[in-house]
């Protein structure tokens, strides 16, 4: 699934061609995806001016003049393409402008589209229960001791709580907790300020780090641009069981299993 890193790299690919442009086209090509296509995103879109695009979570907004956003979620294997050479029978919303084709395209058609005005995005279900942004101000250490205090469950599942951190995915907090020192099992209530203090800037900068990479290419994902991204590469314990750690002091990377997901570490750096 498309993670925090591979969003904002799309958000910020499709903005160097949409942002400014007037819509010229949009098309429909099939009734849904996760859900149905909202019925006045034709005439909502069609002839409107694109003024900005942003990203909340794992969600990417396409702002426009007329006070709307068309908010997108690229689901397990969605992606926008941009100029394709050809159609694709995966192309399922295509907008045009008067230089560029954005086709997104969604094997597994488990993204979805919706319309919202700007007053509606503050109280729309999805964003309302969101903790802060992970790279913004408001994820601090003592936000995370105040959302983990006498917490027992471990401190993994707590960061992949949407309602403590937002957009934050199974990749990213993996690496954050090797870069921290942190075991993946240890509650949440019991981990340290001063790991605290380790773990928002590691966070930050595991994300900082595979955006500039252009995310990581994991099962389908690429950018708009068709370029698939290489912050994989750079994995220090995902995707990395029996292979030993990169620190000279460190130990061989374990996997377990957490809320039905893997989560890799090292037993030795991580406490």
């Amino acid at each position: 699934m498309p993670e925090l890193p591979e969003v904002e790299t799309t958000v910020r690919g499709l903005a160097r061609f949409l942002e400014g442009e007037t819509i010229t086209l949009v098309q429909v090509n099939r009734p849904d995806m996760r859900r149905p296509f909202p019925p006045d995103l034709v005439q909502a879109l069609t002839g409107a001016s694109v003024t900005h695009l942003s990203r909340r979570a794992k969600y990417g907004l396409v702002h426009t003049s007329r006070d709307h956003a068309m908010v997108f979620h690229l689901g397990m294997s969605g992606r926008w393409r941009i100029d394709p050479e050809e159609d694709d029978k995966h192309d399922h919303l295509v907008i045009e402008t008067a230089s560029h084709r954005f086709a997104l395209n969604d094997p597994r058609r488990f993204g979805s589209v919706d319309l919202m005005t700007s007053g509606e995005l503050v109280t729309w279900k999805p964003f309302a229960a969101l903790g802060p942004e992970p790279l913004g101000d408001d994820l601090t250490p003592e936000h995370l001791r105040e959302a983990t205090r006498g917490r027992k469950q471990a401190i993994k599942l707590l960061l992949l709580d949407q309602r403590i951190v937002a957009g934050l995915g199974n990749i990213y907090v993996c690496e954050a907790l090797w870069h921290a020192g942190i075991h993946p099992r240890k509650a949440g209530g019991k981990v340290t300020m001063p790991q605290l203090r380790r773990l928002v800037p590691a966070i930050k900068d595991v994300l900082e780090r595979s955006i500039r990479d252009g995310g990581s290419t994991l099962r389908d994902f690429a950018q708009p641009d068709g370029n698939l991204g290489y912050f994989a590469t750079r994995f220090h314990v995902y995707g990395r069981e029996g292979e030993p750690c990169h620190h000279e002091d460190g130990g061989t990377i374990r996997r377990i299993v957490q809320g039905g997901r893997s989560t890799w570490f090292c037993p030795v750096c991580q406490r």
